[in-house]
């Protein structure tokens, strides 16, 4: 290669590389939050409090919580008050959410900013760190600094500390419906995490057009802008929701979401704890909140709604860039008249040929064949080969960015070694294939995925370089690579995005995503043209990523595996057993579950979790005295053509969670505790489940129901507490080191089952 090829290539490198880091800020970069006086150390001092133990909702260690974040807003000079009440939520998620508010006065009488974070943390081993108490850092610290300026608002600033987010949302519903102050909020600023670090994504939430809260967040101009229409679009269609997702869809009341997802293995472990929390994530939700609290205490939140929407997206050079969803269409438009009008001079001029063209077709479609299958099987291929990786519920191993990293240069290879084969046709006629379906996708964006519309601007650089390479036998590779830029700077972060968020069954997105890509930078590396000595390099790289990830694989200290043991009696029969969700025991479960009685327990499979884990292994146990829930019928009477029941079950131990399921059977209305479970949830969502209490101070539970009176109903109580390992009754070692509780499920608990028929 001559010079300017080696400094175009190495160029290129760079520009992946900076398409990374200009995402977010490092600690170095804590002097950006001096003119707003942040102080990243009151913030982590106040992350490292809140996850000194967990902190779920029962749990001892909420209480701390919530009296830290009272006493910090008290020092502040604030009024702080509480709201506290049972809440069930959209998913029969029952528990006493006590919410925390404060408010700063504004200097008129408008709409009022909300600032908020919950402080639950999940259950039952999440020490929280990150969600939320990074949140909850980041506005005591940006509400303290505010107040030590001086400065006035003219909006009024609510601080919102909500409770239960992690149960389904349930202080946030509490405070949207019961709270007189929700009635005058204007705008909601909402800081969350689904990981330990990473860049932190502003997501916004919105019933109707986007523009002018688009509008606004660019008035606003934080410095680290990440956000992306494409995010959004993606966002609203999963079942993934935050608080300020009930403010929207309950109180009509629009925000932004902030959320960092990378380091997705410690998102609801005991890995989530002050130290491996990532300190640049937590300067970037910073980053967020001070010119936006800032923008937004000043602006007229009255009039935030609109219908018309923007197409938006984040840029290193430019930062952060908009325009209309009418120019999708015309810029969609320009690009196919352009390719037109540039496949008739590519003609006239003899550079394209009929024949090259279509050739011109084959590598793409084994490319995007080659390296789609690859990364579809990447995650079945991983957990036949590391069947421990099936205890990784989310699906985000710790070395999964190597994973990323193997794969996208496997992709890489792929991509030089395919077109080694065509590199005799001309480079002008191998473009017009990658334009070809570049236009396809736009246009099937612009139909069906509005938000990502921008994809069409890299491919205006693509039909640039097919015109200097129409009118140019070799053209300057600096010039490419500027074409390429665009392109390069927009796509790249998507390769990791999709598999980091969505784990890594998700490997397709990053190995397309790539050959995608290398069909935007195909000038370039067509102008190099040293396909045989990149791709082999790429596949040296592939092989060092692989053999890296190998000897990560398997679980230590600083990578323990999940792992997760019950205790379960059922009182009807008098039989007790071991039960375990792993795929993989180790020797600590597997001392109380290789008895030679290793079996499925269908009764078992109704507990509720996130992703539907069901038990591995079960076993017989020795039968311990285990205090059994008080079920009383206090009411049961038929009037017309409906019966109605009231049962009462106390708890006779301290107790964590009573999950209650019914037969096959319609549920006319039903009230837990006073607290009525929405038609909605009882006709279309529960199934088969009726109502989890999460219990605070052993609270009783009692339930109303209305059934149909020729219907025979069935109940099964299942009353759990998470101290099996603590219990005097049972002598279960401590967990390794090596192994953390497994998240998303029952665990570490003392389960009781029980059932009851009425006929």
């Amino acid at each position: 290669m001559n010079f300017s090829k080696i400094v175009a290539f190495f160029l290129l490198l760079f520009a992946v590389y900076w398409s990374y880091r200009s995402l977010m800020p490092n600690t170095v970069a804590d002097a950006d939050l001096e003119q707003w006086d942040f102080q990243l150390d009151n913030a982590l001092k106040h992350v490292k409090t809140l996850s000194l133990t967990q902190h779920a909702v029962g749990f001892p260690g909420h209480t701390n919580a919530m009296n830290y974040v009272v006493s910090e807003l008290k020092r502040m000079g604030l009024q702080v008050s509480t709201q506290e009440g049972f809440i069930a939520g959209d998913w029969g998620n029952l528990c006493k959410a006590t919410n925390i508010m404060a408010k700063i006065k504004g200097t008129s009488k408008g709409k009022a900013l909300l600032l908020l974070s919950h402080y639950d943390s999940a259950h039952h081993s999440s020490y929280g760190a990150s969600d939320a108490a990074s949140g909850v850092a980041t506005i005591l610290e940006g509400v303290r600094a505010l107040l030590a300026s001086g400065k006035s608002p003219k909006n009024d600033i609510i601080v919102l500390i909500s409770d239960a987010e992690e149960l389904g949302l349930n202080g946030a519903e509490l405070f949207v419906h019961q709270h007189p102050w929700a009635k005058n909020i204007g705008l909601v600023l909402n800081f969350e995490a689904r990981g330990s670090g990473g860049p932190s994504y502003m997501l916004i939430e919105t019933n109707r057009g986007n523009s002018t809260l688009i509008k606004e967040f660019s008035a606003a101009n934080p410095k680290f802008p990440v956000a992306n229409s494409l995010a959004y679009s993606i966002y609203k269609m999963l079942p993934n929701d935050t608080d300020l997702t009930v403010f929207r869809e309950d109180g009509d009341i629009e925000g932004f979401n902030f959320a960092f997802i990378d380091d997705h293995y410690d998102y609801h472990t005991a890995l989530d704890i002050h130290e491996r929390l990532d300190r640049n994530s937590l300067i970037h939700q910073a980053s967020y909140l001070m010119p936006l609290m800032e923008h937004f205490a000043g602006t007229d939140l009255t009039d935030l709604k609109s219908l018309s929407d923007l197409v938006y997206f984040n840029s290193p050079v430019f930062k952060f860039i908009s325009y209309p969803f009418e120019w999708i269409w015309p810029m969609f438009g320009l690009a196919c008249i352009l390719f037109v009008l540039l496949l008739i001079l590519g003609f006239r001029k003899g550079e394209l040929e009929v024949k090259s063209i279509l050739i011109g077709f084959l590598p793409v479609v084994l490319i995007l064949v080659i390296n789609g299958l690859a990364g579809y099987y990447t995650w079945p291929i991983l957990k036949w080969w590391y069947p421990w990786y099936k205890d990784i519920l989310h699906g985000f191993t710790y070395n999964g960015h190597l994973y990323i990293m193997e794969m996208s240069l496997f992709a890489i290879a792929v991509c030089f070694f395919v077109y080694k084969r065509f590199k005799k046709i001309k480079l002008a006629n191998l473009l017009v294939a990658p334009i070809v379906i570049w236009l396809l996708i736009c246009g099937l964006v612009a139909v069906y995925l509005k938000g990502a519309s921008f994809f069409i601007v890299p491919v205006f650089g693509l039909l640039a370089a097919l015109l200097v390479f129409i009118n140019q036998e070799k053209p300057n590779p600096l010039l490419l690579l500027f074409l390429c830029l665009p392109a390069v700077f927009m796509h790249s972060p998507f390769i990791q995005m999709f598999p980091v968020g969505l784990g890594l069954k998700m490997m397709v997105a990053a190995t397309v995503l790539t050959s995608l890509l290398f069909f935007l930078t195909l000038p370039l590396f067509g102008r190099i043209k040293k396909y045989t000595t990149l791709g082999i390099l790429a596949l040296l790289l592939f092989a060092v990523y692989g053999i890296r990830a190998h000897l990560n694989a398997s679980f230590s200290e600083e990578r323990p595996k999940p792992s997760s043991l019950l205790y379960v009696y059922h009182a009807d029969t008098d039989e007790a057993q071991w039960a375990s969700y792993d795929e993989v025991l180790i020797d600590w479960n597997a001392q109380f579950l290789k008895t030679g009685e290793d079996r499925q327990t269908k009764d078992l499979n109704t507990l509720s979790s996130k992703y539907n884990t069901r038990f591995k292994h079960t076993a017989q146990a020795q039968k311990k005295n285990i205090g059994l829930p008080e079920i009383l019928v206090t009411k049961d009477t038929v009037l017309a053509d409906k019966r109605q029941l009231t049962v009462c079950v106390t708890p006779k131990r301290a107790v964590n969670r009573l999950e209650v399921f019914t037969n096959d059977i319609a549920i006319h209305n039903c009230a837990v505790n006073g607290v009525s479970l929405s038609e909605y949830y009882l006709q279309h969502r529960r199934n088969g489940k009726l109502v989890t209490h999460f219990i605070s101070d052993n609270a009783y539970t009692e339930i109303d129901l209305t059934i149909p009176k020729d219907k025979t109903l069935e109940l099964s109580f299942y009353e759990a507490s998470n101290d099996l390992l603590i219990n005097p009754l049972f002598t279960v070692p401590e967990r390794p080191k090596s192994s953390i509780p497994m998240p998303f499920v029952l665990n570490d608990a003392i389960l009781v089952i029980k059932k009851m028929k009425f006929e």
